[in-house]
């Protein structure tokens, strides 16, 4: 069973306020709220991942804006 998590830190590596769903479409709208109500801050974390065999991150919020992932869904890290 496919596991979506959406973490909220308000630091990068501060505590997370973290919500779970098995309905991925409820999982990318909370993101999405998340974003709108938290995101204007640049030291907030905002990532949706997915959890099934191993975790890998969707979509991902930090230092004010989307931080891009790669075409399968997984982060891509920048350099």
């Amino acid at each position: 069973m496919t596991t979506h998590l959406v973490r909220l830190r308000f630091e990068a590596d501060g505590q997370a306020v973290t919500g779970e769903w098995a309905d991925g479409a409820t999982a990318r709208r909370t993101w999405r709220d998340w974003v709108g109500l938290y995101g204007s801050d640049e030291e907030v974390v905002i990532r949706l991942t997915e959890d099934s065999e191993g975790e890998r991150v969707l979509m991902a919020w930090e230092r004010g804006r989307v931080v891009e992932t790669s075409s399968d869904g997984g982060h891509r890290s920048e350099s």
